[in-house]
């Protein structure tokens, strides 16, 4: 059974996901850490539950998502993992960064993808299999990651509690996304848990009731 832990990080208060199961090994998706103590708090609670970090992922590669990107990579040795249609999102950080008038460290804020993951794709750890769904119209190539076994999905920014991923940032279509969430995430079932990239955790169901935008 996976179990999913939740830190909120960054001046735009986006979700971290540590994905985990009772082998010890954990997915890191997402890590939004900028500043040093929000990079210590994400240490201090994968010591806490005594893990160890096997994957390092990101959802799509908007710039709050990828703050800690760096940081992770080096302290854990994990090769960046990510859709290659997300790779000019990557690559326009600093400028993104630039308009928002945030300050970067010195040098990339990310390294270069160590591989690419496919739609469809098995993403394993431990005991715990997610598969990955292509959920493009946020970004580019947002993938979002299924657990079929325990009933939920990582779902970055396509679906929100009573809302959806923005559309009007480069890359982002309003019609795609729409058409992601209908055809990728709603065939998964009423009952399954969705964390997304921003706020609380809500279900499908919930969503196709209640969802003005859906």
């Amino acid at each position: 059974m996976a179990d999913v832990l939740k830190r909120t990080f960054n001046p735009f208060q986006e979700n971290t996901y540590i994905v985990y199961d009772d082998t010890g090994e954990c997915v890191i998706f997402d890590p939004g850490c900028y500043a040093q103590e929000e990079k210590d708090a994400l240490v201090q609670m994968i010591e806490k539950h005594s893990l160890k970090p096997v994957r390092l992922i990101n959802t799509h590669c908007h710039l709050d998502h990828i703050f800690g990107n760096k940081f992770v990579a080096e302290k854990y040795g994990l090769p960046l993992e990510i859709h290659k249609g997300e790779v000019p999102v990557l690559d326009a950080a600093p400028q993104s960064a630039a308009m928002f008038g945030l300050p970067l460290p010195s040098g990339p804020v990310s390294p270069a993808p160590g591989r690419f993951i496919e739609a469809g794709e098995e993403i394993t750890f431990g005991r715990t299999r997610l598969k990955a769904l292509l959920t493009p119209g946020h970004s580019p190539a947002s993938l979002s990651f299924y657990c079929a076994e325990d009933d939920f999905i990582i779902a970055g920014d396509v679906l929100f509690l009573g809302s959806i991923g923005r559309t009007d940032l480069p890359g982002g279509d309003f019609n795609t996304l729409i058409e992601s969430i209908r055809t990728q995430l709603f065939p998964l079932g009423d009952q399954v848990t969705v964390y997304p990239g921003h706020g609380p955790e809500t279900n499908i169901g919930y969503e196709k009731q209640h969802n003005p935008f859906l």
